[in-house]
């Protein structure tokens, strides 16, 4: 028995869908993504895998869950994960592979112009290194991407309370994280 289509599943099968669904959220993902990293073709690269996944994964949004906003989050995160990991595997096996795909100037300034812009929330994602892991992909959905608890709750899977719970407890860590670099900051922006 087939399973009833929910959310998103048809972006699969009607390219005019995807293409809508691409259009009003490549701009949000191609931000998510210039606050991670700060190459050009790496950031065209994955801001292209996470439309793919997106593809592949638009069976499992769920409305009921939370916005297309934190769906498409999760999805990105898991995207950018991968790539850390596959990256890892490639650096320690054989170095890091120089193939890229050729992005003309106009491509590479757009770029440039995206990263230098979140480069605020570069600093703070870089801020939450040393939290752990949970806690870290929590902080970064609402305090640098913008989501709410709820939001960055159903973007990482888990309850909205326990959410709040992990919040609560990680605001004093990441305020003093923050301050001790803002003196920094304050000097190098002068």
């Amino acid at each position: 028995m087939a399973e009833p289509e929910t959310g998103l599943s048809h972006i699969r099968h009607d390219p005019e869908a995807f293409e809508a669904f691409y259009r009003r959220h490549v701009e949000t993902v191609n931000r998510f993504v210039a606050r991670r990293v700060d190459d050009p073709h790496t950031a065209a690269d994955l801001t292209a895998e996470v439309f793919m996944a997106v593809i592949d994964s638009a069976h499992t949004y769920r409305p009921s869950r939370g916005n297309e906003i934190a769906w498409l989050f999760g999805v990105a995160r898991n995207v950018l994960a991968a790539d850390r990991r596959r990256t890892g595997r490639e650096q320690r096996a054989n170095g890091r592979i120089a193939g890229r795909r050729l992005l003309d100037s106009d491509d590479i300034d757009r770029l440039v112009e995206r990263i230098d812009a979140e480069s605020a929330g570069r600093r703070t994602y870089e801020a939450l290194a040393d939290l752990p892991g949970g806690v870290r992909a929590l902080l970064e959905l609402i305090a640098v991407d913008g989501l709410t608890v709820t939001e960055a709750a159903a973007a990482l899977g888990i309850r909205p309370v326990t959410a709040r719970v992990r919040l609560h407890r990680a605001r004093k860590v990441l305020r003093d994280a923050v301050s001790a670099q803002s003196p920094a900051m304050a000097y190098a922006e002068e």
